[in-house]
């Protein structure tokens, strides 16, 4: 609850013309209904000193300019996050695209790929998952299927031998995601690898799969094994990049992608609303201004 944001920033914009409006107001002094325009000055102030040019004071200006800021605040829509904010599934797809080659398999960058993968199937929020094996060339091990479940098993039991040929060329992986994901719309693909074979082609489909619309995010291997090629190259590669072993913003993505972050107006659901009450607190300086005179 401690993460304050503004539904409607924009009417902050009427701020500075308050301001603005209220200088002027102040510098001209109160108003007597236009009498002031039109009779002497010297006669004005002897009907003032009389009291019968009372007209608003400066203490009315200050209250309706409050009031007026307080509603601005108000539109601003000043809001904390829901605990108890609705989940919707999402429809796009997720797709791994898991590296294999020799400097992953056979080190322990293995370990913490898996466990990237597993978090992913976690954190894609009722979307179809599917999963894709590189080295020297692509293999599609699932389709996207709306029970990822099924995938823990597969992942699960990934070796040293499980790719038959060496070598890296994730340009391959990026080629056949493309095809896996042609159907798909709104889908992310989250490429996890050590950096290996990241070359002119890898990033070639890189580009053709933001024109097609996909996300591309990146999960970097590190270790003993992990981490030899240009680390730098394959965050290139994508719109997001995080380490395997701290993957926390790609999976806010992901699962942010399956819940209200698609539609403003459903978007609201995800906060509270404290527009309304900061609104009504605009009445408290309006209630001077029915006060009886004698």
């Amino acid at each position: 609850m401690s993460e304050l944001v503004l539904l409607r920033p924009w009417w902050l914009l009427a701020l500075p013309l308050l301001v603005v409006l209220a200088l002027w107001q102040w510098r001209r002094g109160p108003a007597s209904g236009g009498w002031e325009r039109v009779m002497p000055p010297a006669m004005f102030e002897a009907m003032r000193a009389l009291g019968h040019m009372r007209g608003g004071g400066r203490r009315q200006g200050v209250a309706l300019f409050a009031s007026a800021a307080l509603l601005c605040l108000g539109l601003c829509g000043p809001a904390v996050p829901r605990a108890d904010a609705p989940v919707l599934a999402g429809s796009g797809a997720v797709l791994i695209a898991l590296d294999m080659s020799p400097s992953v398999a056979e080190g322990p960058a293995l370990a913490d790929a898996q466990a990237a993968a597993a978090a992913l199937l976690t954190a894609a929020s009722g979307r179809p998952v599917g999963m894709l094996l590189y080295s020297g060339e692509a293999y599609e091990v699932a389709a996207p299927t709306a029970d990822p479940t099924t995938l823990e098993s597969q992942i699960a039991v990934l070796a040293r031998d499980t790719m038959p040929d060496g070598g890296s060329r994730p340009a391959s992986a990026l080629a056949l995601a493309r095809q896996m994901l042609r159907a798909s719309r709104d889908a992310d693909l989250v490429l996890i690898s050590d950096g290996g074979g990241v070359d002119g082609a890898a990033r070639a489909e890189a580009e053709r799969l933001a024109g097609d619309g996909v996300r591309l995010s990146v999960l970097t291997l590190s270790g003993r094994a992990g981490g030899s090629a240009d680390a730098a190259a394959l965050e290139a590669l994508g719109s997001l990049a995080a380490p395997a072993r701290g993957p926390s913003a790609v999976l806010r993505r992901l699962s942010q992608r399956g819940t209200l972050e698609r539609d403003p107006v459903l978007a609201t659901l995800a906060f509270l609303d404290l527009g309304p009450y900061l609104a009504a607190l605009a009445g408290l300086p309006l209630l001077g201004l029915f006060r009886r005179r004698a």
